[in-house]
């Protein structure tokens, strides 16, 4: 395993002062104490992040990832991110690692030093398991419920559903809860019985032959990967379509695929005890679109 590498980004916001001397960025040893126990990312899990797939040194949906960095720094309140400064750090770590078939970059802006006011930013780039195992096999699925109505993010858009933040208590916890019931991951299923989405994945179904995927104004995190998957399912003649997907209707589909950046498309083969068909040929096509994607 090839050696992490960590840039800090300095000139990293609309309207943040930066240090004269300091540049738009610089790199530093990520073996090395870096970040103040005060900050708000550490005391609190206040900021936000993305981690986007690199593809034999090309970044994977990049723009989609910048675009909902900045979304999510704004149901934060934090400042707009530089998102042309955040691309040329980003590009900066990858050139900097050793060449490898597949890496992961994930860029992280936090609240900073409580009282300060100024942000703090870097980005880490590290060799990435390539999942291949769980798109060939497929993963076993539990659906947990979420304890949220299906319209939270309309009625009570303090709770910050739909953004991607880094208090992720919750997100590691109910995939303990899938371990301790013989599972891999979890669809998270709204109090009121509407599907969602997993932990830190997408949701899309193959039902009634057309692709389904929950509609994103339901306080779920809009999936550069599922957006990404509807393109290429597009372009091959199938119908997509974004709704509110009742959760009975997880038991009649004819294929179900969990996606995320560096997953990419996991077909489900079990949900809640019970087989679900493998859509192999679409399975194939998706990951093989997926898997090089640079824009």
């Amino acid at each position: 395993m090839s050696a992490p590498i960590l840039f800090f980004v300095d000139d990293l916001a609309e309207g943040v002062s930066t240090a004269a001397s300091a540049g738009r960025f610089h790199q530093a040893d990520p073996a090395a104490p870096q970040i103040n126990v005060m900050d708000l990312s550490v005391t609190r899990g206040d900021g936000i992040f993305e981690t986007a797939g690199v593809q034999h040194g090309k970044p994977m949906a990049i723009e989609a990832h910048l675009a909902r960095f900045a979304h999510s720094a704004a149901l934060l309140d934090l400042p707009a991110p530089k998102l042309d400064v955040w691309a040329a750090a980003i590009e900066a770590a990858i050139t900097a690692h050793s060449p490898a078939a597949m890496l992961s970059a994930k860029f992280i802006m936090t609240r900073g030093i409580e009282g300060t006011g100024v942000p703090v930013g870097w980005v880490y780039v590290f060799e990435g398991d390539e999942h291949e195992r769980e798109r060939e096999n497929g993963i076993s699925v539990v659906t947990l419920d979420r304890g949220y109505r299906h319209d939270v993010a309309k009625t009570s858009p303090w709770l910050l559903q739909g953004a991607k933040t880094l208090s992720y208590a919750v997100n590691k916890a109910v995939l303990r809860e899938a371990a301790r019931r013989g599972a891999d991951d979890v669809i998270f299923i709204s109090s009121d019985g509407f599907v969602l989405e997993g932990p830190t994945s997408s949701v899309i179904l193959l039902i009634d032959g057309r692709f389904v995927t929950p509609s994103t104004d339901q306080g779920i995190l809009a999936g550069t990967t599922q957006a990404d998957a509807f393109a290429a399912l597009e372009s091959l003649g199938h119908e997509t379509e974004y709704r509110e997907v009742v959760a009975d209707e997880l038991g009649r589909v004819d294929g179900l695929w969990m996606l995320s950046s560096t997953r990419c498309a996991a077909p489900v083969r079990e949900l809640d005890g019970q087989a679900v068909p493998i859509a192999r040929e679409i399975t194939d096509q998706l990951n093989d679109a997926l898997l090089t994607r640079t824009k």
